[in-house]
């Protein structure tokens, strides 16, 4: 559920993008009672959809070429990532809980399973931004030849 909760956020954020570039432009040729209304295409919405920004743009710098290579490798780092989350999933929280849950319960036991759990939890939280922020994303990029990786700056 919270899979689908991110996509759908996502998409939200887009079609407000979207509409907040587009609305303004076709009021203002509305306005002037010029003939010609630029509407964006199809095409340019669905690249939109697919491209990692959240910024709307008729028009985005793309590269000439797909380096596969590079798309290989970073979806590579993403399985890489996951690999060593279930590692250490399986190291560290699993026998941590499972022992917990053995004994009463006890506010001892409590705070010593919280203070344990911290650091397995912030190394799977900079998995999770490393993994689907810098890897996840820069391989669609590299596949729709999304050229602008200053975008945001």
């Amino acid at each position: 559920t919270a899979l689908l909760l991110a996509l759908q956020v996502r998409l939200v954020m887009k079609a407000h993008s979207f509409i907040r570039e587009n609305v303004p432009r076709v009021l203002s040729s509305v306005k002037d009672k010029s003939g010609t209304v630029h509407i964006p295409r199809i095409s340019q919405y669905l690249y939109f959809l697919f491209a990692p920004t959240l910024i709307y743009r008729d028009n985005y710098p793309r590269n000439p070429t797909i380096r596969w290579g590079y798309v290989a490798t970073k979806f590579a780092q993403v399985l890489g990532s996951l690999f060593y989350a279930y590692y250490i999933f399986v190291r560290l929280c699993i026998p941590q809980f499972r022992n917990s849950s053995q004994e009463t319960f006890n506010l001892r036991g409590l705070v010593l399973c919280i203070f344990n759990s911290i650091l397995p939890g912030v190394l799977i939280l900079f998995l999770v931004f490393f993994a689907f922020l810098h890897c996840w994303l820069n391989a669609f990029a590299e596949m729709l030849r999304f050229a602008d990786r200053m975008f945001y700056k």
